[in-house]
């Protein structure tokens, strides 16, 4: 069977939708940088009280840079180069080879329709996620 990027792809967003997934990309390491240096300033301004009121000040500014950077994990896929979602749709199709589907709606019923296909899957988008795109995961609203 050929690899269809369209239908893999249709199924790893309608997985991570479900699932609520979201993932910052680039920035969760600026909030740590952030509490780093609030750290570190506040002890240099300060001596041992100045690292902590300058550790939670940078953590709150950390927390408050890194918030909005979460996307949506579909968004984040269809926004992927082609290069990359075919290299993630391989790695998929690796799973799923030996299902039999004619479209995308096909094949996320076969998929949703077994607990230990659909857990394989989404840790493989997982691993792809956080290893190739060095992302943060978060789940839920």
């Amino acid at each position: 069977m050929p690899l269809h990027v369209d239908d893999i792809m249709r199924l790893l967003c309608h997985l991570s939708t479900e699932q609520k997934m979201k993932a910052a990309v680039k920035h969760s390491a600026r909030g740590a940088v952030a509490a780093g240096a609030g750290a570190f300033v506040g002890g240099l301004l300060g001596g041992p009280p100045g690292i902590a009121v300058g550790g939670a000040l940078g953590g709150v500014l950390g927390a408050w840079m890194a918030s909005d950077q979460f996307k949506p994990i579909p968004q984040i896929l269809m926004e992927l180069p082609p290069v990359q979602q075919h290299k993630l749709c391989e790695q998929i199709f690796a799973i799923i080879r030996n299902l039999d589907w004619t479209d995308a709606s096909h094949l996320i019923m076969l998929v949703t329709g077994n607990a230990a296909l659909q857990q394989r899957v989404a840790a493989a988008l997982i691993s792809y996620v956080t290893q190739e795109l060095k992302a943060e995961i978060q789940y839920g609203d």
